[in-house]
């Protein structure tokens, strides 16, 4: 598909991920409508393009009329709807089970030409984790839906702005050790932001990707208490890596669950005794034209304000 002059929808654009995605069809020079709860809150958008290119359409997902709204006229659609715990509405359930299948079916009844569809490493609709299992609900429903959808699976994702290492950098800078959990031997192959954006690109302008699936993982496979001493060495904090056994946090997790975003649920720490890379016989980045960007290209220049200093402190 010709991005120049096409019509995206773009499902979840105000996110980490989707704000990269609106950036990067934009410079390709597509006309993007982006579906919002928030309106005012995506205005922030609009200057990613020139005047009139990115639209803002004011709904929500779960209204399916204000969803065919937006992907009325459109060539394709991006969905990057996902959570990582559930709130009110916002359930593993709708959000990431239901709402693929539904994007898939109005997609096929208005007759766009490709969807690609952001799920994650680990989506198995048999999985007893419910994050993984709502994953592959969804992945499973689009393709009945609209068996040529295209799905990519990202690993940890990064970037200015991610909500992970800018998390336990934070964290680092006010207590005096950071959480290992279960010993922190999982595997995580963090992906940056940025290729996650191009993959989409790539999705929506070639051919071949039509009912593919793609998973996207960086070059580097890191272990959980890797990533936490990686952080520590970036900000130059000396901090305790402190074990935490799955039991104690698991029991610490049932009031924390309570809250409106909780910092960790039981189902998030099932998803930690699992690794989360990209696996060997899985299509990839390289698969879509992409090298993969290690993470020292990127993330030390972000980390850069939780050292002692600030920016200004001596490398």
């Amino acid at each position: 598909m010709e991005l120049k002059g096409s019509t995206i929808a773009i499902i979840g654009a105000t996110g980490f991920i989707g704000r990269r995605i609106v950036e990067v069809l934009a410079e390709e020079g597509a006309r993007i409508k982006v579906l919002a709860r928030n309106p005012d809150r995506a205005k922030f958008l609009k200057p990613m393009g020139s005047v009139g290119q990115i639209s803002v359409f004011p709904g929500d997902a779960l209204d399916e009329k204000a969803l065919a709204g937006v992907m009325s006229g459109a060539d394709a659609v991006v969905n990057t709807i996902g959570i990582l715990a559930e709130n009110g509405r916002q359930s593993f359930s709708a959000l990431q089970a239901e709402l693929p299948g539904r994007i898939g079916r109005l997609a096929a009844e208005l007759n766009l030409g490709k969807v690609v569809h952001l799920s994650a490493i680990g989506a198995d609709a048999s999985s007893h984790i419910r994050y993984a299992a709502s994953k592959g609900q969804g992945e499973e429903n689009l393709r009945k839906a609209f068996p040529r959808a295209t799905i990519l699976r990202p690993s940890l994702v990064f970037g200015e702005g991610d909500g992970f290492f800018n998390r336990f950098a934070r964290m680092a800078v006010l207590s005096p050790g950071l959480p290992v959990i279960g010993g922190g031997n999982n595997l995580v192959q963090p992906v940056f932001v940025g290729d996650v954006a191009g993959a989409v690109r790539a999705a929506l302008a070639t051919g071949t990707t039509a009912g593919q699936i793609y998973e996207l993982g960086g070059p580097e496979q890191m272990t959980f208490r890797d990533t936490m001493a990686y952080i520590l060495k970036e900000i130059h904090r000396r901090r305790a890596l402190i074990p935490v056994p799955f039991g104690v946090m698991s029991l610490a997790a049932i009031p924390l669950g309570l809250l409106p975003n909780p910092p960790v649920t039981r189902d998030q720490l099932n998803q930690l005794k699992l690794d989360n890379i990209v696996d060997d016989r899985a299509k990839g980045l390289k698969d879509l034209g992409i090298t993969p960007t290690p993470i020292s290209l990127v993330v030390p220049g972000y980390l850069e304000r939780f050292r002692p200093g600030g920016r200004f402190s001596a490398r």
